[in-house]
């Protein structure tokens, strides 16, 4: 299987080190052929560091070579929807970072596409396979844990323009539709919930970057279920969990456990190699292309997410 990646940055990279892992486990099918990115030499200098033999900044050029299977889009958010789209209506099964769009509308019309073009589309939901979040999500749809709520709060600071890595980035992030996605989606997947009240507070664009740094999700199930997602780019403590709140238990993912009141149910696992959840998920990928299936997380399977998104920035 022949693989296009859109961009250079430090996903891309990520995404380099999980199909490595991937080919190196089993999956030898496995070749990232062609860089496409903003600059030049940057994508010249990334297909060499990974051995891909195609560099480009036309992303024509790579769509049109008949030899390219998928498309992984680690481009800038403001631009995954056109080139995810883009690749579709080329024939290309799509991968797509978070967020697949930064709209609902947006989202609907590559869900056609995908339909239309028979095409898989995935998206990099990637906490949907990490290991503690994925024992929460058993244990709530085998019915040992009824949730009343959930309670996410996920912060850090970004108050300059940079990424995780402290990479200096050239286009501005979303809090909203980018890390927004990843928190209210996973709240939304644990609960099992395709659809929500939304009721949203999003602080007046600030600081260096201009854009709203801090924000305020509630959604309520059908079944009265609450759902309260905190997002912040301007603590100095970075906080990331899920408090999942319910009738016979409470658990918490936190420092990437799982932990119950009688301790560490799911242990942390060192990140890298083939059981990696980024590698476990290109794997879905990959898998669901080969056995012509809609992957498990598809643009269909997160709509849930997007359409919480768009009501909260309808509504705030």
């Amino acid at each position: 299987m022949n693989i296009a990646i859109l961009g250079y940055g430090s996903i891309a990279q990520s995404h380099i080190r999980a199909i490595a892992a991937l080919r190196d486990a089993s999956d030898t099918d496995l070749r990232v052929t062609a860089v496409m990115g903003r600059l030049a030499d940057a994508a010249a200098a990334f297909a060499r560091e990974i051995g891909a033999a195609k560099s480009t900044t036309n992303l024509d050029e790579v769509l049109n070579d008949t030899a390219i299977d998928a498309v992984i889009v680690c481009s800038p958010s403001e631009v995954h929807a056109a080139q995810t789209e883009q690749a579709l209506r080329a024939g290309k099964h799509v991968l797509c970072e978070i967020p697949l769009a930064l709209s609902l509308a947006e989202t609907d019309q590559l869900i056609a596409a995908a339909d239309a073009a028979n095409r898989r589309l995935m998206v990099c939901h990637t906490q949907r396979f990490y290991p503690p979040l994925v024992e929460a999500r058993r244990m709530i749809a085998a019915g040992e844990l009824y949730p009343h709520a959930i309670v996410s709060r996920y912060m850090f600071g970004r108050r300059a323009n940079v990424n995780w890595q402290g990479r200096q980035r050239s286009w501005t992030d979303n809090l909203l539709w980018h890390h927004g996605c990843h928190a209210v989606d996973a709240a939304l997947w644990l609960l099992g919930a395709d659809e929500v009240e939304v009721v949203a507070q999003i602080a007046p664009p600030s600081g260096a970057l201009n854009i709203p740094m801090d924000l305020a999700v509630a959604m309520r199930t059908p079944q009265n279920q609450l759902a309260t997602v905190a997002m912040s780019y301007n603590t100095l403590i970075p906080v990331h969990d899920y408090l999942v709140i319910g009738e016979e238990t409470t658990v918490v993912y936190v420092d990437n456990e799982l932990r119950g009141p009688a301790g560490v149910i799911v242990p942390a696992q060192a990140r890298g190699g083939a059981a990696d959840p980024i590698a476990q998920q290109d794997a879905e990928f990959f898998a669901a292309i080969r056995e012509e299936r809609e992957p498990a997380v598809s643009a269909r399977a997160v709509r849930p997410a997007m359409a919480a998104l768009q009501a909260a920035q309808d509504r705030r």
